[in-house]
């Protein structure tokens, strides 16, 4: 709960309402904010991590992590213990597979790595992980990958930096670190739902990533509404047509909520 911002005006909602009813193909942006009433931290809010402890961003940044064996070791040991594990769906989760239910969701991007989307029920095919997955490991050096819980239980075991069991290589998950590239299918297809979109919808991220945040841009050029859905005002809040400051899990579900049947 956001104790600390006033509600949200009840005509505003009508409006954000009418202009989902109204739309065809809805296009969600998430980020770390939809998660945290799962339990899992943000990066930059008040309580982040990397607010908390500016130390930990190294751990996402490739060349940190691929130089200094010191910064995998914790980044591993933060792997073996994030809440991501233990995390369930949240109702902002919910919603959203709501409005696919409408028909009205043609693609979820999302900034996250938690699975979280797909956990509640989003197809996955709707969902564009942009910045990758948690839930996978890849191998820096041959490109082997599987799942993470299979690693994870070597460092558990008492792997502290356990390498590839192929060629003895450097592993990460399968998210994007800073320096690393996005999948250009992944930011492509990103793009191109900005553009067929008639409202983009975004929900918990500040809009400070680049390239993924152009999408707000991109929608507005080609005649989309934009409505942002966050905690506290984001970079693009001049873009948009509606800015509704709330917590997500308690707005996001009233949003959906068709305002007329259909």
């Amino acid at each position: 709960m956001l104790d600390h911002l006033p509600p949200v005006p009840d005509e505003v909602i009508d409006r954000v309402r009418e202009w989902i009813d109204d739309a065809e193909r809805v296009t969600v942006l998430t980020g770390a904010g939809i998660s945290t009433d799962s339990g899992i931290p943000d990066y930059r809010g008040p309580k982040g991590v990397w607010t908390r402890n500016p130390k930990a961003e190294k751990m996402s940044n490739i060349r940190h992590y691929l130089a200094d064996p010191e910064v995998r070791q914790l980044a591993w040991r933060n792997r073996v213990d994030s809440p991501v594990w233990a995390a369930e769906p949240n109702p902002g989760h919910d919603a959203l597979v709501q409005l696919e239910q409408r028909g009205k969701l043609s693609a979820l991007l999302t900034q996250n790595v938690d699975g979280l989307h797909q956990a509640a029920g989003t197809d996955p095919e709707l969902v564009v992980e942009v910045h990758g997955s948690m839930h996978g490991v890849v191998c820096w050096d041959c490109g082997w990958s599987g799942p993470m819980r299979d690693t994870l239980d070597r460092v558990r075991s008492g792997e502290e930096d356990p390498p590839c069991l192929v060629c003895g290589g450097i592993l990460k998950s399968t998210t994007i670190s800073f320096g690393q590239n996005l999948v250009a299918a992944d930011l492509e297809r990103a793009e191109q739902a900005a553009v067929d979109a008639d409202l983009l919808l975004t929900v918990g991220s500040t809009l400070a990533v680049a390239p993924i945040n152009a999408v707000v841009p991109i929608a507005q050029r080609n005649g989309a509404r934009v409505v942002i859905v966050n905690g506290s005002p984001t970079d693009m809040d001049g873009l948009a047509d509606e800015v509704l400051l709330a917590s997500i899990s308690d707005l996001l579900p009233r949003l959906v909520r068709p305002r007329r049947n259909t």
